[in-house]
């Protein structure tokens, strides 16, 4: 497609995959701050006037606040973040900051999670100015830095030092929901009303430095790797909460089958199978390993970090087995904790977006769900703010969307993203 046929939504999506804003963890990232401006100049573009704050050089996060025709009501926070997880280049079939558009999709870092509901979110509030509209009651558009790395130097800065940015506000939308899937052959939506809790931690192994030629007991890497593997093996015991229940209940009424087998129900899903039987149990992940400094050298202390994503209210419970799988000679730390939230799929806002899907794709069910990893809507929890996800697509039945979260060769179609902007353009009129 040429600029001219590209859609606004796409382009800007496009716009936003080709500003590297790779978030490595750990405070090391190229930054959001180019990404804040683009965002800052479009929203200026529409006659808004945004702030910025970096409380760390280039972590830049930025806001603007839409007036509604009601200002009784309680504000809507709409936010995103300009932050992406790494891309291996040398894995993809593209380049992953080139924004490439092939089959009528949009390719690259970002296309899935999350600059396409940032660019969605732009779109739809520059459709109702542009139209000399108002949103039905205030929005505030959030765009935050580093939610790859837990919020931890963006979200729960910004709700700590610049709590007048949501003033007013008790709801919130962003990404990880609205999406459809196909149940065995039949389009749902899944709306986001929950989110596990999230524990990282790191494993630390200590043994004996020596000589790589030796016989050797007391090993910290081989220490260190049975406690991985035996993390890795673990299999969590399904244990369901009110919303995996209501989930279950609605896959059942689409397939026919008995609620009673959840992962039995969750491959009726297709591609989104292991997305949705993540949310019905603990998930405990090795992701990286760090140990040696010489071939032939055994090192005093090995370390791996371990990805946990818990079942809301048995955080305690999973640490104290965590320690038991591993041993008492491994040492646990944490490196970030964050809460699970549970939100009822009932109310006005719920309302509002289960009938804005439903004037736009009609007849089709939209479902509740745990997402079984987090947003920055836990940060907004802590300032009272309820936060739903909410980022509306329409998808091909046979495209693995889930499956491309921090996955290779991340793309969401164009249609998708136009269909996307009108459900969410729809939604900020009315709600």
């Amino acid at each position: 497609m040429s600029d001219t046929s590209l859609p606004e939504v796409a382009r800007i999506a496009r716009d936003l995959i080709r500003i590297d804003t790779t978030n490595y963890g750990g405070g090391r990232s190229n930054g959001e701050r180019e990404a804040a401006e683009y965002v800052g100049a479009y929203l200026e573009s529409l006659g808004l006037h945004p702030e910025y704050y970096e409380p760390i050089p280039n972590r830049t996060n930025v806001m603007a606040r839409v007036k509604g025709r009601d200002p009784e009501r309680p504000a809507l926070v709409v936010h995103g973040h300009l932050d992406v997880v790494p891309a291996m280049a040398e894995d993809w079939s593209v380049d992953p900051f080139e924004g490439v558009i092939r089959d009528g999709m949009l390719w690259g870092r970002g296309a899935v999670d999350m600059k396409n509901m940032d660019a969605m979110i732009l779109t739809a509030v520059a459709e109702l100015l542009r139209a000399g509209e108002q949103p039905e009651r205030d929005l505030i558009l959030v765009f935050f830095a580093d939610e790859e790395n837990g919020g931890v130097e963006g979200s729960a800065l910004v709700v700590k030092d610049r709590p007048e940015w949501f003033a007013g506000a008790a709801e919130a939308i962003s990404e990880v929901g609205g999406y459809s899937i196909s149940v065995d052959d039949r389009r749902a939506y899944l709306l986001q009303v929950g989110e596990k809790a999230m524990m990282w931690l790191r494993l630390v192994a200590k043994g004996r430095a020596g000589h790589g030629s030796r016989y050797h007991e007391h090993n910290a890497i081989t220490r260190l790797a049975e406690a991985v593997a035996s993390i890795g093996r673990t299999r969590w015991p399904i244990r369901l909460t009110s919303t995996t229940q209501a989930l279950l209940a609605g896959l059942s009424e689409l397939t026919g089958r008995p609620a009673d087998d959840p992962d039995a129900l969750a491959a009726a899903a297709g591609p989104a199978e292991a997305f949705l039987r993540s949310t019905f149990r603990t998930t405990a992940n090795p992701t990286m390993l760090t140990a040696g400094y010489k071939h032939n050298v055994i090192p005093e202390t090995a370390e791996a970090l371990i990805d946990v994503r818990v079942i809301p209210g048995t955080e305690e419970d999973v640490l104290a087995e965590l320690q038991r799988i591993v041993g008492d000679d491994i040492r646990i730390e944490t490196v970030v904790r964050d809460i699970g939230m549970e939100t009822p799929f009932a109310g006005e806002l719920v309302d509002a977006m289960v009938a804005a899907l439903g004037r736009h794709d009609p007849g089709v069910p939209v479902i509740p769900y745990l997402l079984g990893a987090g947003t920055d809507n836990k940060a907004l929890a802590s300032i009272g703010i309820t936060g739903y996800g909410f980022a509306p697509l329409r998808l091909p039945a046979d495209l693995d969307f889930t499956g491309m979260f921090h996955g290779v060769d991340e793309r969401v179609p164009v249609d998708s993203l136009v269909f996307g902007q009108r459900v969410l353009t729809d939604l900020l009129r009315s709600c």
